[in-house]
């Protein structure tokens, strides 16, 4: 039924302009409308739409993710803007905070300006 059409995501922010200068100028995604509910950006074709809440409690599990092709390079690029990965007690991460799954995919986790985790994955 929903099979062949075409997925909209949703993350909740306190914070629509700090949220905004996120999305864009870290991210880099590329900003499509504003308004007082939410805001819209294209992410590589799927609509993430960043919706404005009066309170919020960060989920402890991530909200959104990407597939990048190097996760490294990737990682130091979010560091030069200050972004940095989590580093969690319950397993094994490297000095970025990857981490490698069981079946050899190497992952990584961020947060954004309200503390939804965000991850990569190579």
């Amino acid at each position: 039924m929903l099979a062949d059409k075409k997925l909209k995501a949703f993350i909740p922010t306190v914070h629509p302009a700090k949220a905004k200068s996120f999305y864009t100028d870290v991210l880099g995604l590329e900003l499509l409308s504003e308004d007082q509910f939410a805001l819209e950006f294209n992410a590589n074709g799927t609509l993430l739409r960043v919706i404005t809440v009066q309170e919020l409690t960060p989920h402890p599990f991530t909200a959104l993710g990407w597939n990048v092709d190097d996760i490294v390079v990737t990682i130091k690029a979010l560091n030069k803007k200050n972004i940095f990965c989590e580093k969690y007690g319950f397993f094994e991460q490297d000095d970025l905070g990857i981490w490698i799954s069981s079946n050899g995919s190497k992952v990584a986790w961020f947060k954004d300006v309200d503390g939804n985790t965000l991850s990569l994955t190579e």
